[in-house]
């Protein structure tokens, strides 16, 4: 089985939220595991982690380096898979 990397950087807000939700939505829709790289990201706004979640309770596999970021990461996994 084929697995998808999304690999992020910058700002995850606004409409780079959106534009991530259209390629998760197309990516998971049948082309196996979605591993998703936050590594380079600086600022994730409420929707993006509110996304970020969504996409972990539908099982893509989140990483992250840094502060920042692994909190996050580390929140969202705290939140749990049903």
């Amino acid at each position: 089985m084929t697995r998808t990397t999304i690999e992020l950087d910058g700002k995850l807000a606004g409409p780079w939220v959106e534009l991530l939700k259209e390629c998760w939505r197309k990516t998971a829709g049948g082309n196996g595991p979605v591993r998703v790289l936050l590594c380079d990201v600086t600022f994730v706004d409420e929707q993006g982690k509110s996304l970020l979640a969504d996409m972990y309770r539908h099982g893509a596999e989140l990483e992250a380096d840094g502060c920042m970021t692994g909190a996050i990461v580390d929140e969202i996994k705290r939140g749990g898979r049903p």
